[in-house]
């Protein structure tokens, strides 16, 4: 009977947190690459709460 650990909850917050937004960063400059959205802050930390929170209810479901 092996145990699974699961980590640090907190850990992997920060690791989704910093993941998403270098993800939402590459979008938004992607997007704007092609004139479909501006490269602000704005749009990058909206970006990244919303992969934040998507990623969150995959993972808790």
């Amino acid at each position: 009977m092996s145990q699974k650990s699961q980590g640090d909850p907190r850990v992997l917050f920060v690791m989704n947190l910093v993941l998403s937004a270098l993800f939402a960063t590459v979008v938004v400059w992607g997007a704007s690459f092609i004139d479909l959205l501006a490269f602000t802050f704005e749009n990058v930390a909206t970006a990244a709460l919303v992969l934040t929170a998507l990623t969150y209810l995959v993972i808790m479901r």
